[in-house]
């Protein structure tokens, strides 16, 4: 018998939500699905799955800044996995103070929700980028945080409003920090489905920003084993795991590999508009994943140069599906 039954997903309209909705429900469990609530009746990604999926979830719409929402929404539940946040980077030099209330006032609501409804297990989502430009590599959870942007700011903010919660009222949070997770429904902001949205659309002239950082990329079917495997293990209480390859590679050199994988040649290049301020660009990102292996016996299918070329081509497949590639808009940057 499983230790929680009823499970509620935060921001399950989302790339990385609408997978662990999916995965959630063919392990079993219930689901209850909080997406954000709009005129359109529009569950996001969620949309797209399949009909056994949508027949076996339970969909509330709403928004995470509402703490009467909120505690509605997780009434009844056995445990929260917490993804609903902002999460571009560039729109967050433009309107930081929607990630403030978002991210911060946003898992402000769940944790307060959760002490007065004595919820069983709580996982809040973090990110890689609070880590700012690594000062060592590969990076473990004891490295410092420093908020290069007003996302990471406010995502820093979120993180040690969930340890705070833990350490000063018992709640049983546990924090999983994904490194940057790519695959199928990523929204466009993001550089891997640039890439390959812009060389789908036949163009091989590739506007990217800075192409010296480098990234570890985890594919979305590792990072939703990462919540499941810290959602089901009581080790994972008071503690930050980070889930990632890994595995570091510059975003020139995946741009190179996305070419290969589409047999595309390419030319890159430098778009200012895309450029991060220059103090607020993350130069380094390498995951030591240690602590999962570890802790939650988790690993990534994807790891390594051959793992992330293969998850490379499991995203371009989808991504250049013709319905699926209608959905972008590959000449315009997305903020």
């Amino acid at each position: 018998m499983r230790k929680y039954q009823k499970i509620l997903v935060t921001g399950a309209d989302g790339f990385i939500g609408s997978h662990l909705v999916e995965y959630l429900v063919s392990l079993g469990y219930d689901v209850r699905a909080f997406v954000q609530y709009n005129s359109f009746n529009s569950w996001g990604w969620l949309d797209q799955s399949g009909e056994n999926i949508k027949k076996s979830i339970e969909v509330f719409s709403g928004d995470i800044r509402d703490p009467y929402g909120v505690k509605k929404a997780m009434s009844g539940c056995d445990a929260v996995l917490h993804l609903a946040a902002l999460i571009a980077i560039p729109y967050s030099y433009h309107s930081p103070d929607t990630y403030v209330d978002t991210n911060i006032k946003g898992t402000l609501n769940i944790l307060q929700a959760a002490k007065e409804l004595n919820v069983q297990k709580i996982v809040h989502t973090s990110t890689s980028e609070v880590y700012g430009t690594a000062e060592y590599v590969p990076i473990t959870e004891e490295h410092s945080l420093v908020g290069q942007s007003p996302y990471s700011a406010s995502k820093i903010g979120a993180d040690q409003m969930a340890i705070a919660f833990h350490r000063s009222f018992g709640t049983p949070v546990a924090i999983i920090r994904p490194f940057n997770t790519y695959g199928p429904r990523q929204s466009a902001r993001a550089v891997i489905p640039t890439i390959i949205t812009q060389i789908a659309a036949g163009n091989n002239k590739i506007h990217l920003g800075s192409i010296h950082p480098t990234r570890d990329f985890t594919y979305v079917e590792d990072t939703v084993s990462g919540f499941v495997r810290v959602m089901e293990s009581d080790a994972a209480v008071g503690e930050v795991i980070q889930v990632g390859s890994n595995f570091e590679i510059s975003i020139g050199n995946t741009a190179r590999m996305i070419a290969e994988v589409m047999n595309a040649e390419i030319v890159i290049e430098c778009d200012d508009n895309r450029l991060r301020p220059k103090l607020s660009e993350v130069e380094r990102l390498w995951c030591d994943n240690s602590k999962a292996k570890r802790l939650l016996e988790w690993q990534p299918r994807f790891g390594g140069n051959e793992g992330f070329r293969e998850g490379i081509r499991r995203t371009v497949i989808w991504f250049t599906n013709s319905e699926n590639l209608g959905q972008y808009k590959s000449e315009i940057y997305n903020m």
